[in-house]
């Protein structure tokens, strides 16, 4: 028999039995459903997630003063009990090694970020008020980060040589305090300790939320306010050095290589140090990891929705087996008149694979659905996967063709001559 004909014969005899063929296709539903929706979810966060940290920067190296772990924590030959909590003066990376640290990288650095954190403060004027994280910030920062500014300038090399007392804040925080004017120019305070500076405004930059932390409230968000990094070391009458620093690699930079670089460089300083060493870490780094996650907890519960595609595939199974008994008599007529077991074998094959295919089809439906409707209240935009798409569908056949094997070598075995006696 042609395999149109077969697959005419499986469809009719779907119409036959709709709600029969609907309950067992509902296993194959919810279990590609279910796989595809959570795929999706996974697939939606995962770009999400990209997105944002490429946006804060895919090319930034993150360099940091960090403690030695209990097994290098030793000195001069003995292991030391007790740590310092934060790092000295001398245990900083100093001006020197980034001067070093830059004729060396050349033209792979395109920017080194240099921060010393404040605070949080909440300044204001007879107009507003607005809170603020502050930060003491390098004349480079701005394109280390990717800051855009709307008015002004940022901080230049002679702010932070005279260490002035200039600001570069959001158009949130100057709309705030400056309704309707100019934000150039103008001043506020900033309580620090017991002692009050008064800044001066010289830029203003364009507030982007990235997406990772929501407001709670519909209050005026929490923005960064910069200003010279030796100014702000002189408010918090901080050590010279920094802990923390930030390299951007250049355009076409081969970014791990720089990485690699960037940390046996720092490192060799802090190799005769008892208490800390230096650790670099990247964006592209940190998101090959986070990717990777995401997508093993997504595989493994994927894989136990999966497990109700086994019992849809027994259901199939089953109905099968029923069909074989009602159609015994149908059976010894077609091989009475020459049908061979061949024949009669893949007709059963292609009605077990056509409800499969069915199912999936419909399941495709529902998972593509509940994804879309699950990555929208998380809040991110829909990202269904071709490749699990195409690979459902092949599974929903090949578990047509894996349980519907059985019954159809049942019925292809059948005697014709008892099959004619059945009733």
């Amino acid at each position: 028999m042609p395999l149109a004909e077969n697959i005419l014969l499986a469809l009719n005899g779907l119409r036959a039995n709709k709600m029969r063929a609907l309950l067992t296709m509902l296993g194959i539903i919810i279990g590609i459903g279910s796989v595809i929706a959570i795929m999706t979810v996974s697939g939606s966060m995962t770009n999400s997630i990209a997105e944002n940290m490429q946006s804060m920067g895919a090319n930034n190296i993150n360099v940091s003063v960090t403690q030695k772990s209990d097994s290098d924590y030793t000195a001069g030959g003995r292991v030391l009990l007790f740590r310092p909590f934060t790092p000295d003066a001398e245990d900083l990376i100093s001006d020197e090694m980034i001067a070093e640290y830059r004729a060396a990288a050349g033209q792979r650095v395109y920017a080194i970020g240099l921060t010393q954190t404040l605070g949080s403060f909440s300044p204001g004027t007879a107009d507003g008020s607005a809170p603020v994280n502050a930060t003491g910030v390098n004349s480079e920062y701005d394109r280390a980060n990717g800051l855009t500014l709307t008015r002004g300038r940022f901080l230049t090399q002679e702010d932070i040589d005279g260490a002035r007392p200039a600001a570069v804040v959001s158009d949130v925080f100057a709309d705030a305090l400056f309704p309707g004017r100019d934000p150039l120019g103008q001043s506020f305070e900033l309580t620090v300790g017991t002692k009050i500076y008064t800044l001066y405004i010289v830029g203003v930059y364009q507030y982007e939320n990235n997406g990772i932390l929501l407001e709670a409230t519909d209050s005026t968000p929490t923005t960064d306010l910069y200003l010279p990094v030796s100014t702000a070391k002189a408010m918090a009458h901080a050590d010279a050095g920094y802990s923390y620093l930030t390299v951007v690699a250049a355009d076409g930079a081969d970014t791990a290589a720089l990485l690699e670089q960037t940390e046996r460089f720092f490192a060799s300083y802090y190799a005769r140090n008892p208490a800390y060493t230096i650790t670099a870490s990247s964006m592209e780094s940190m998101l090959e990891s986070m990717t990777q996650m995401l997508s093993t907890v997504s595989l493994a519960i994927a894989v136990i929705a999966g497990i109700s595609l086994l019992v849809g595939g027994i259901g199939v199974m089953n109905i099968m087996l029923v069909s074989v008994t009602e159609r015994t008599r149908e059976i010894g007529t077609r091989k009475a008149l020459g049908a061979t077991n061949g024949s009669i074998r893949t007709q059963f094959i292609v009605e077990a694979v056509i409800i499969c295919l069915i199912g999936g089809l419909l399941g495709i439906l529902v998972g593509l659905a509940l994804g879309a409707a699950g990555a929208r209240l998380l809040g991110y935009a829909a990202s269904p996967s071709v490749g699990v798409i195409l690979a459902a569908v092949a599974f929903s056949m090949s578990i047509g063709v894996f349980f519907g094997y059985y019954p159809a070598g049942k019925a292809a075995r059948l005697d014709p001559i008892e099959a004619l006696r059945y009733e």
